[in-house]
């Protein structure tokens, strides 16, 4: 079933609400380069930690590691980068723009007089196709020379391949294990563009699996169950997740096999690569080693031999996938017996930015004092936003804009002279409200966000708190 486009809506709350602004807008923009703002930092903060803990420390058997941006440039001539890391590029001699030559949009052969400009329809303007490189380019040191050429590392796998050695020596790391990391990458992409995701900066979660070589079969078709999985978890509806296998022809050089996870984003953009999980055999090792003149082998002590393990390879974009969520999240709903409706970001309670918002239901009779208290205290182990400002049906329609799963409200019963001292909790998903005591506040929060599912529910409450 084909899904709603709803990137420029999304992109409109991304900008008011404060998850996403372009970069250096003040100044024009920056083309296909993001700022995270102070909702969106938390969201792909919480989706990185999630990974984190999932891959590192739930885990013995892979390494935690953050190698360095700028690394020798032998390194992006042993990998392919320098050589191979290529898009062919065509030029509009008549409105200055640039496509790839195998852009779809594109009519007849760029260079001959009927290609047409798929920007301004001009016939016979675009330039015969030329090799670009997509590595950013840069200088170490005073001079601006050849010999001072550094790369920005066009992926974050090549820093975890020369520290194999490495980190396996330091940890006794025995094969087969793993090796993870978080870390920018940049990438000068022709024709970036759909929001957040293709970008020229962004950041990438991967983790390489050093495996016998006569294993790798089988830990890849492990990695890829175990990474579909977390996506599952993460919230992403089934039936927008599916994998593709990469054709001979998508197929690296050196790839055994190659399957990427897709994330079905609606409308033009469709089912696209969020995660790829590849089996790249022992290629990276044995061009680091030769290009590197260091043994890269590993010693099997019980097996009495060397060798040079084979790679699995779990890359994710985090921003593809903090995009993913987002789109997966967003719906409009109609609310029975309101005139207005409501926009909600049905984001898993693990990813919303902000998990609890506190409200007074009025400015008097000591709601706030309460309500500030109650929020100062969750704060100490949760995200906390408090809002007295306006209706109370305005406050949670705000929350529910930036996905809070759960809002607290203090009003005159909370702090009657000898009452119960209760406040309601209010869900974000369903709209249930129960009452509990404030004694069992974080308790009740605590039970709500641990739920590994998206649409919690309060129904699981102890029996011992009141329903509203």
């Amino acid at each position: 079933m084909p899904q709603p486009d709803v990137m420029e809506k999304l992109v409109s709350l991304c900008k008011r609400r404060g998850f996403i602004f372009q970069s250096s807008e003040i100044y024009g923009g920056t083309g296909s380069v993001w700022d995270y703002g102070p909702l969106g930092v938390e969201l792909k903060k919480n989706l990185k930690e999630r990974w984190w803990n999932s891959m590192v420390r739930s885990r013995d058997d892979i390494e935690g590691l953050d190698a360095a941006i700028l690394m020798h440039p032998r390194v992006w001539e042993a990998s392919g980068h320098v050589g191979g890391f290529v898009d062919p590029l065509v030029d509009c001699r008549n409105c200055k723009k640039r496509f790839r030559a195998d852009d779809s949009k594109i009519k007849g052969t760029p260079g001959t007089p009927d290609a047409q400009c798929p920007a301004c329809g001009m016939k016979g303007t675009l330039s015969e196709a030329r090799q670009f490189n997509l590595m950013f380019k840069t200088f170490m040191g005073p001079l601006e020379d050849s010999a001072a050429v550094v790369y920005l590392r066009p992926e974050t796998a090549q820093g975890i391949y020369v520290n194999f050695l490495n980190v396996q020596q330091s940890t006794r790391q025995k094969v087969p294990f793993g090796i993870a990391q978080i870390g920018k990458a940049f990438r000068n992409e022709i024709t970036p563009g759909n929001f957040i995701f293709r970008t020229r900066e962004f950041e990438q979660m991967e983790m390489q699996f050093f495996v016998e070589p006569d294993s790798a079969p089988k830990w890849f078709e492990y990695w890829k169950a175990q990474r579909m999985e977390w996506h599952r978890a993460l919230g992403l509806s089934e039936n927008r997740l599916e994998f593709h296998e990469h054709t001979k022809e998508e197929l690296a050089h050196y790839a055994r096999g190659a399957f990427d996870v897709q994330f079905d984003f609606g409308g033009t953009l469709g089912f696209q690569e969020i995660e790829g999980v590849h089996n790249r055999g022992d290629f990276d090792l044995t061009q680091h080693q030769q290009f590197s003149g260091k043994k890269l082998e590993y010693f099997d002590q019980p097996a009495n031999k060397r060798y040079l393990p084979h790679v699995i390879e779990t890359s994710v974009g985090a921003d593809r996938t903090t995009l993913a969520a987002l789109v997966n999240a967003y719906r409009e709903e109609t609310v029975e017996g309101e005139s207005e409706g409501r926009t909600v970001l049905g984001l898993h309670p693990s990813l919303a930015p902000i998990k609890v918002a506190v409200f007074p239901l009025m400015k008097k009779e000591g709601m706030p004092e309460m309500a500030q208290k109650i929020a100062a205290d969750l704060r100490k182990d949760f995200r906390v936003d408090y809002d007295d400002g306006g209706a109370i049906g305005r406050r949670y329609r705000r929350q529910d804009e930036v996905g809070t799963p759960f809002c607290i409200t203090v009003d005159v019963d909370s702090v009657a002279a000898g009452g119960p001292g209760d406040v309601t909790i209010r869900t974000r998903d369903d709209l249930s409200q129960v009452r509990v005591p404030v004694a069992q506040l974080k308790a009740a929060i605590s039970d709500l966000l641990s739920r590994d599912e998206t649409r919690a529910t309060i129904e699981a409450l102890s029996e011992t708190w009141r329903r509203v």
